[in-house]
């Protein structure tokens, strides 16, 4: 298996089984220091740099709250706008990185632009790590999403999963990718608009991933161990900001997970995930049904940052 030290985390196609599980490994290791609100020094010596150039919450303060666990120290930027990267300058993304790499020993990029985080990390003297680009991927969230079921499951291989929302997403890229390595058979629901691009798809073949599309999710929810759900109305993601404008519509019911839909046709022992925020998909009614698991989720968002960053700066093989 390779090392993670040093390693940047740009995209799950890059990962082997066996490197996820070594990532799931640190995770359970360090999440006692989390879940007992602690910190710990792992990390005392070591600096993240945040560079986000969209808004996130989750995200963001995830990577900096694991890095606050582990005894590191984080510097940033949360908006680009009161950068030279976002200014009249308009500065490259080399010409930043060239910068921040001496900043700190490790760096996370949001990016409105499918692909900045990899030609952050061409660059970058120090491992960078995709905090989202775009449409492209969003690794450490899917990383997230696998540890949350390994844990409350026990397994990954043989669960089947059901994924709502807009295809074009980052999300649904990364949980394509990440999905050709376990034995877990996956149903795309989502509108035709919001398809899954055939690059895409074209990659989830040639790994031969077990996938398919559907139109209404009421039609393949009863078989689903895994939901999986993101927002069909959503912001632009190839804007660095993209602010609400008036009404901006509800969702179809065939994309909406009620508590009626998973009382009536969910099985009892399925698991919700939600990687937030959230429009109007899952109703507040649900948040405490026994299947919601995306308050779990945020906090494992913490402890998988935790076992990234502890990896990729060398304090844990």
């Amino acid at each position: 298996m390779r090392s993670f030290a040093g390693r940047d985390i740009l995209s799950l196609k890059d990962f082997e089984r066996n490197e996820f599980f070594r990532v799931f490994e640190a995770a359970e290791k360090l999440e006692p220091i989390a879940r007992n609100r602690r910190n710990a020094d792992l990390l005392k010596e070591k600096t993240l740099v945040t560079a986000f150039y969209q808004p996130s919450t989750r995200t963001r303060l995830a990577h900096e709250a694991a890095m606050l666990r582990l005894g590191g120290a984080v510097t940033g930027f949360a908006d680009a706008k009161m950068t030279r990267a976002g200014d009249f300058y308009q500065e490259s993304i080399k010409d930043t990185v060239k910068m921040l790499e001496f900043y700190g020993d490790a760096i996370v990029m949001r990016h409105f632009q499918k692909g900045a985080p990899h030609e952050a990390a061409k660059w970058s003297s120090v491992p960078v790590i995709n905090g989202g680009d775009g449409w492209g991927e969003h690794p450490t969230q899917i990383l997230t999403d696998l540890y949350t079921v390994l844990r409350e499951k026990g397994r990954i291989d043989g669960l089947r999963w059901v994924a709502i929302g807009d295809m074009r997403m980052r999300t649904m890229h990364s949980l394509g990718h990440a999905l050709t390595q376990f034995d877990c058979p996956i149903t795309f629901v989502g509108p035709q608009e919001m398809a899954m691009p055939e690059e895409y798809k074209a990659d989830f073949r040639d790994a031969c991933l077990d996938f398919a599309e559907a139109d209404h999710v009421a039609d393949v929810i009863a078989d689903a161990d895994v939901i999986l759900v993101e927002p069909v109305v959503q912001p632009d993601y190839t804007k660095a900001r993209d602010e609400r404008e008036g009404d901006v519509g509800e969702t179809f019911e065939a994309y909406k997970i009620t508590r009626e839909l998973l009382t009536t046709k969910a099985k009892s022992d399925a698991i919700l995930l939600h990687s937030l925020p959230r429009m109007d998909e899952i109703p507040a009614d649900v948040d405490i049904t026994r299947w919601s698991r995306y308050w779990q989720e945020a906090f494992n968002g913490v402890v998988m940052r935790m076992a990234l960053l502890a990896l990729v700066l060398g304090k844990m093989e």
